[in-house]
């Protein structure tokens, strides 16, 4: 019983949620549960903020979510677990599509006398969805990136570098083909 209750324990404490958490991915399929579930783990989870069933995050105390945020199935927010490590900040009004991946650190790479999994990784940056954006399905978005307000980062995208507010971006990598009317 001892084991089982350790177990429980881990999966409501850990700063992370996901399908390889059988409580979290649980707890995520009931709205209320799933709040509650979110404002414990998350640094801070603004009014109608929703986490779907099947998103992984990594390092939950280092990441930020807005008002009003949606964020679908199988998307994938990868926070450095590091004391005063990098962070994930998510603005109000943001929509997160299925299957997106945020990544704040990469693997190093720069010693050819090394296997790259010995390397360790290169530091973490911090990831900024500025209000307002939209992040299609099956983006991935690399360290150090901030998202203008109201842009749209569109689906199958790679976004190495920071996007401009009021904007469309789409591509491998992803490239700025449309300004906006801020109007």
């Amino acid at each position: 019983m001892q084991k089982l209750y350790s177990k429980f324990k881990f999966w409501l404490e850990a700063p992370r949620i996901g399908p390889d958490i059988p409580l979290t991915h649980w707890m995520l399929h009931s709205k209320r549960l799933g709040n509650f579930l979110c404002r414990r783990k998350f640094k801070a989870m603004g009014e109608g903020a929703s986490v779907r069933a099947g998103v992984y995050a990594v390092a939950t105390d280092k990441i930020t979510l807005g008002n009003n945020v949606t964020i679908r199935p199988g998307s994938m927010l990868h926070a450095d677990p590091e004391p005063d490590g990098a962070e994930i900040i998510i603005e109000d009004d943001v929509l997160i599509g299925s299957s997106v991946h945020i990544y704040l650190d990469t693997h190093a790479y720069d010693d050819i006398s090394k296997p790259i999994f010995a390397q360790g990784f290169y530091p973490a940056k911090s990831v900024k969805l500025k209000a307002g954006c939209w992040i299609g399905a099956n983006v991935v978005i690399l360290p150090g990136v901030t998202i203008g307000q109201n842009s749209v980062i569109g689906a199958g995208s790679v976004v190495t570098k920071s996007v401009p507010d009021y904007c469309v971006a789409v591509g491998n990598p992803a490239r700025v083909i449309k300004h906006l009317d801020e109007s």
